[in-house]
Formats: structure tokens, sequence, C-alpha cells
């Protein structure tokens, strides 16, 4: 989950990493509201979880309270990148910036340990840097188990080359956002730029964190985060109702499994047999015929969607219980759906999940024996052919 920028210096504030005085506001007379109880300069920053604000006009300094709400007032409602503006970042701008270097801590799959990087060429997208200038990134790989030492500090500090005058200001730093990024569950935090005053003073002037969701459930304190307006409608829907994994993706087959081993395998049978997968939903165990209705409605309200495929290999959950579901859930939907439903069971009480779907012989719903005729009875229904 991508914070946006005054979100993400509210966590930073909370690990002690220095951050700018400044509120959000989400009309030009708060933006002037706030610049008043600031005084003197502000900067207006447009709030959107995107990069390339500055270039698109989005952030504007204001050396009065009129000046700041002028900005506001241009900048919300603004399309950068195709994100609409709906507020933004009112901050004190009066920090003496001396120089600007990057930093950041994130997952490294292919490591599989936590990765550290450092720059002296803050300001600049660290990917330029890394083409042009690669001896100016540091990259310091930090053992999850172990934690942050003052060694890796080190490595980030030499092998970014920033000069040592500022190594206990921004090495300070460096270690809060280690620790912000463990104490968060996050799966970015990033500082472009991380300046240092004239005073000597190291502050993250800007914020970029990205939060792991599967961890949100122990952070009660980032409830106020989760924005569902800003997801497609679809997944909005899904997330509402609670269905588990899903992805909405540009296909008229819908796809539901349990597991996401065995969703992505669907989809990619799917495109096999010549069809173009409309989502990805893995409901994990839950075959309850609410879990299932809500499945279903959630793919359904996808127009584009002519047939379904549920494709569930029971484990611990039982085939039996899913084919009750399954009927259950058109049941919960007013007794009909508008697509046919390919269903393909194995596993646990696979058999006595497959006769209870011909003893109710629902003519929307399709058997199919194995993943890959259901996939091809899928594909042939969404072309409108008969199976």
């Amino acid at each position: 989950m991508d914070l946006l920028e005054h979100q993400g210096k509210k966590v930073f504030a909370a690990y002690g990493i220095p951050v700018p005085e400044g509120k959000p506001a989400k009309s030009a007379k708060k933006a002037r509201q706030i610049a008043e109880k600031l005084g003197g300069r502000v900067v207006v920053k447009a709030q959107v979880r995107v990069g390339g604000r500055g270039k698109a006009g989005g952030v504007k300094l204001a050396a009065t309270a009129d000046e700041a709400q002028a900005a506001a007032g241009r900048i919300i409602g603004m399309d950068i990148k195709g994100h609409t503006v709906r507020e933004v970042l009112v901050e004190r701008a009066d920090a003496e910036i001396a120089v600007e270097y990057y930093a950041s801590f994130m997952l490294d799959r292919s490591a599989k340990t936590i990765l550290g990087m450092c720059s002296a060429k803050g300001g600049m997208d660290i990917e330029q840097v890394a083409a042009e200038e690669p001896d100016y990134l540091a990259k310091v790989h930090v053992d999850p188990l172990v934690g942050i030492k003052p060694s890796h500090v080190r490595g980030m500090l030499f092998g970014g080359r920033i000069p040592a005058e500022h190594h206990k200001a921004v090495g300070a730093l460096l270690a809060k956002l280690y620790a912000c990024y463990v104490g968060a569950d996050a799966a970015l935090v990033e500082v472009n730029p991380l300046v240092v005053t004239t005073a000597g003073e190291a502050i993250a002037l800007d914020a970029k964190v990205s939060l792991d969701e599967n961890a949100l459930f122990r952070h009660k304190e980032f409830e106020p985060f989760v924005d569902l307006k800003a997801l497609p409608k679809q997944e909005r829907l899904a997330k509402e109702k609670g269905v588990g994994n899903f992805v909405a993706l540009d296909g008229r087959v819908g796809i539901i499994g349990n597991g996401a081993g065995l969703t992505m395998s669907t989809l990619d049978v799917v495109a096999e047999a010549g069809g173009e997968p409309a989502n990805f939903l893995d409901i994990g165990g839950g075959a309850r015929a609410d879990v299932m209705a809500n499945g279903i409605a959630v793919i359904l309200s996808d127009r584009k969607v002519k047939s379904m495929l549920v494709n569930i290999f029971g484990g611990i959950t039982r085939c039996d219980e899913v084919a009750k579901g399954i009927l259950g859930a058109i049941e919960a939907l007013g007794g009909d759906v508008r697509v046919p439903i390919v269903v393909r069971l194995d596993g646990t009480n696979a058999e006595e999940g497959r006769s209870i779907l011909r003893a109710a012989n629902h003519p929307k719903v399709v058997p199919a024996e194995t993943m890959l005729s259901a996939a091809e009875k899928a594909v042939a229904l969404s072309k409108g052919r008969k199976v």
C-alpha cells in the first residue's frame, strides 16, 4: 500500500526521523490557514501516489499565505500522470539546504535480504544515478535476523560517497530509516532528497513509503491511511466484500481458485486454451456460500465477463462444501447469474461435490473433470459456443 507524502512523513516522525513541519489541505482556503499558522515561506506540494510532481507543476513555493492559497487552487484538481490531485501538503520551506542526498531500504527478493541504498546524488531519479553514475550508488545488504550494524551504515555512507563531515547526521538518519522499515512492516522506505542543512541537520525533505498490506492487521495506527477510493472500481468492491486476493485483468473469463499457485495456473491454462482471464481471485480456504456469492458478484460487476471458471482443489477445504457454497451463492444472487459457471473440483470429497452439482442440475453450472477441460469449456462459453 503506497502512502501519500504527508502520510509517509507521519510514519517517519513516529520513528524519530526529522521532517519539515506541515499539514495536508483539501482546499485552497485550508492551505492558506496552514500557511498563516506556519508563517514565513512554505512549499505547496501535490499529494498523489506517483513521482514527477515537480515537473508537472505540482510543487510550488509560496512566500505568503495568499501565494499558498493561489498555488493550492492551481494544484488541487490537476492531473498528474493519470492521478487527480485531491489534496496538497503545506509545509515550512525555511531550511537552508546545503546538499541533497538519497537513501532507501527495500526487500531484495533475489538476495532474500533487505537492501539499503545511499547516494550523494540526491534529487535525481535513482534509476538515472544507477545508469549514469553507478559509482555514486551504494548497495548494502542487511540480514533481517541480524539487523543494521555500524558496518552497514558505514558501507552505505562510504559507498554512496557521502562527505565525512555529514557522516554523523546522515548515519543517524539511516539507522532510524531502517528501524522505520522494519517496525512499520514496510515494503519500501525512500528519502529523496535527504537534505543536510547549513546547520548540519539531516532532514527527510520527501517521503516515499509503501507498506506491506499483509501486515496491516498488526498496525491499527495505519487504518486511516487505507483509501479504497484510490483503487479501481472492481478491486475496491473486492476489498469491501472481503473476498480474498483480487486483481482485475482485461479478459472475458472470470477466475476463482483456492490458493495463489492454483489460481495462477488456472490463468495460464485459460490462456493456453485460447482465452483471456478477466481477473485473478484467490479465495483461499473460503468456500462458504457468502464468500462464493461475494466473489461471483465482484467478477460479474465486469460486464466484459462472458463465462466463469471455478477451479478448486480440496485439501482442508472439502469439495462437497464448495459445491454447496456455489449453489448457495447462486441462490443468494437471486437464483440465477448472467453467465455460465464451469466448475472443476478435485481432492477431498471431490466426487461428493460433483454429485451435489449433478443433482442440482442448474442450467448455468457446467461440471468439468479436469483443469484443462474446464478451461476449454470456459473459453468456448466465453466466445458464445456450446459445450
